[in-house]
């Protein structure tokens, strides 16, 4: 599946905005604070989570200027009731099959305070955010990104959780309910109610259920993965991935109902301990995704800037390589100023790896000319100041 139209209802900057594109990679270019990561972000939303800036649902709403022209103020909560308007973002997907029409946005009839997102196929609202997955794969690489093996592993494992959902739209479903059982545990639990044993296990085996799925969703795919960046053709370097966790290491030696069986008695047993840091000690939200430069047997943190770039694009067209042979279509790639930070030979190599896996890929840049040996192959747009043009 690809994008044929999008359009943005008051989504950041753009009031509302419409695009009609083809199958071909799409170029955007124009200066920074133009609008072009907007564009990319409202993409994002077509895939479950919280899009590529991980914003929350109230702080991508646009806020008209005030009548002496200045900006609305944006609340810690990111809404501002009195002026901004809840976004959309819609789009008709085209394929084999025919099209469909998917949209997603934030609910304007919740309360101040409250973010819900609607999600829309084919124009009736469905449950969830999983059916998008269902319909469309996305996949994206972003300069805030380039921090990736530096940071802590929360980022790493949200990282591995959206490349998750590309060939196993429910994971995205597991992950939410097993972090909502997380909180409610949590709750109990600062709330000094240890003493309510049996809400307390009705939790903690939602918790070992729903943690041991993900933890073995997350290992099977990094399997997966390190198999097909191991493959990988052209100048990026190859990189080994392992999930590193100890209900992981469980699942190495165990069935998963006996892993599920020692992650329930190990809640129970650390429910005094838990109380007093805050939360559960133990479980796959604790886990991370180790990553190697396999060339030079390097830990990915240890590499320099350029070659975590390059490690980072390597393993994104794996992923699309992984989801073409799946799904039996490439996803969409979003790519934001990735072009800009890659000598000829990789930027060369990485056009052609898009093309040959038949990827709507949608790029963005501030210079043109860096696109150049795309030629037709490609469709180009200049973005200014919220505003679309085709070339």
């Amino acid at each position: 599946m690809t994008l044929a139209r999008l359009a943005l209802t008051d989504f950041r900057c753009y009031g509302r905005a419409v695009m009609a594109v083809d199958p071909r990679p799409v170029v955007l270019t124009g200066p920074n604070g133009a609008g072009k990561t907007n564009l990319l972000e409202a993409i994002s939303f077509l895939a479950p989570g919280r899009g590529l800036r991980q914003a929350s649902l109230g702080a991508i709403d646009r806020r008209p200027p005030q009548a002496n022209g200045a900006p609305q103020q944006t609340t810690e909560s990111g809404t501002d009731a009195a002026a901004a308007c809840a976004w959309a973002v819609a789009a008709r997907l085209t394929g084999p099959d025919g099209a469909t029409e998917i949209g997603t946005g934030r609910d304007p009839a919740t309360e101040t305070g409250r973010e819900r997102r609607l999600v829309k196929i084919d124009g009736a609202f469905v449950r969830g955010q999983a059916p998008l997955a269902e319909r469309l794969g996305v996949v994206w690489l972003t300069p805030q990104m380039d921090r990736l093996f530096l940071e802590g592993a929360s980022a790493r494992r949200r990282f591995l959780d959206r490349l998750v959902y590309g060939l196993d739209p429910d994971h995205a479903s597991r992950v939410a309910a097993y972090d909502h059982a997380l909180r409610e545990r949590a709750r109990l639990l600062r709330a000094g109610a240890s003493h309510d044993g049996a809400w307390l296990a009705a939790l903690e085996e939602q918790i070992a259920a729903r943690g041991v799925a993900i933890a073995a969703a997350r290992r099977d795919f990094a399997a997966r993965l390190d198999h097909a960046v191991t493959d990988g053709v052209g100048p990026f370097p190859k990189a080994g991935l392992r999930v590193d966790g100890t209900v992981e290491s469980w699942l190495d030696e165990m069935p998963a109902l006996a892993a599920e069986d020692r992650f329930r008695a190990r809640l129970a047993d650390s429910r005094a301990r838990d109380a007093e840091m805050g939360g559960a000690a133990l479980g796959p939200h604790r886990s991370d995704l180790a990553v190697t430069h396999l060339a030079k047997g390097m830990p990915a943190g240890d590499c320099s800037t350029g070659e975590q770039k390059a490690l980072l694009i390597s393993i994104v067209l794996a992923v699309a390589r992984l989801q073409t042979a799946a799904r039996g279509a490439a996803p969409v790639l979003l790519l934001d100023e990735v072009a800009a930070h890659l000598d000829v030979v990789r930027r060369a190599a990485l056009f052609e790896e898009m093309l040959a896996l038949g990827a709507q890929a949608w790029l963005t840049g501030t210079e043109e000319d860096l696109f150049h040996p795309l030629g037709d192959r490609a469709q180009f747009f200049r973005v200014r100041d919220a505003v679309i043009t085709q070339r």
